[in-house]
């Protein structure tokens, strides 16, 4: 708690997936929870009775986007904490994506969590307590994402953001980011080829499994808390130890 108010925390695309597991875990941790998206969902995330909020909000849109902070706001006179969650993007070949389908990708990924991030940093920087962004981005950021090669690029570009906003608005706000690996999501079947092949990625990785949400908020739960008082500008691996080099499953004799 500061100043005898809940903390409150915003949370982007925190309907479903990961965003709602970060949304309740931070309820569960005394947050005031409000999170956006273009729809709202069926449930809201909830904790022993503490319902988040919803803001209809497409985070691609800086006035809608900047409009959505002031309503927060206004009814709870602060914010403590923006997670920038919304984003991914289907499977497009480089070679024939077209420039919409480019340019509302890189949006998502990158120019929205750019235009949170900086709404809340006016809030924030008028606090005597500051606050804290936290950037969900992924391991297609730090290595080849073929098949998603622009979110793969937009995903560095918000690693080497979250460095450079760190700089920029210390001391007040600290600026982190979570780098994700594989996550068993409602639709991780669909994605990694059924049961079967979640079993294979599960093997494949040095901690035996994919990750959780529950994994995922867990880190987002220390970044917002003061054990993370003297974290800023860093980036947190989230993968499980890594996904195993193909070249040493082939140079065994097995397939890749």
């Amino acid at each position: 708690m500061m100043d005898g108010n809940r903390r409150v925390a915003l949370v982007t695309g925190g309907g479903k997936g990961i965003g709602r597991a970060i949304a309740q875990r931070l309820l569960a941790d005394g947050f005031a929870v409000v999170i956006c998206g273009r729809n709202a969902p069926e449930n809201l995330p909830s904790h022993n009775g503490a319902v988040a909020e919803f803001e209809a909000c497409d985070v691609r849109d800086a006035d809608a986007v900047q409009a959505m902070a002031e309503r927060i706001f206004a009814r709870h006179g602060r914010l403590d904490l923006a997670v920038n969650n919304a984003g991914g993007s289907p499977e497009a070949d480089a070679a024939t994506a077209s420039p919409r389908f480019s340019e509302r990708v890189l949006a998502l990924n990158l120019l929205g969590p750019l235009h949170v991030a900086q709404a809340a940093n006016r809030i924030m920087q008028a606090q005597a307590e500051g606050g804290s962004i936290v950037n969900i981005a992924s391991v297609s950021g730090v290595r080849p994402s073929p098949g998603t090669a622009v979110y793969g690029a937009a995903k560095a570009g918000l690693l080497s953001l979250t460095e450079s906003l760190a700089m920029e608005w210390g001391p007040k706000v600290r600026v982190n980011a979570v780098v994700v690996g594989l996550v068993a999501t409602e639709a991780a079947a669909d994605h990694y080829g059924g049961e079967e092949g979640m079993k294979r990625i599960d093997a494949m990785l040095p901690l035996g499994r994919m990750a959780t949400g529950a994994d995922i908020a867990g880190v987002v739960s220390f970044l917002a808390s003061s054990d993370a008082a003297y974290v800023s500008g860093a980036r947190i691996a989230a993968h499980g130890g890594g996904e195993r080099p193909v070249f040493l499953t082939l140079a065994s004799g097995g397939q890749g």
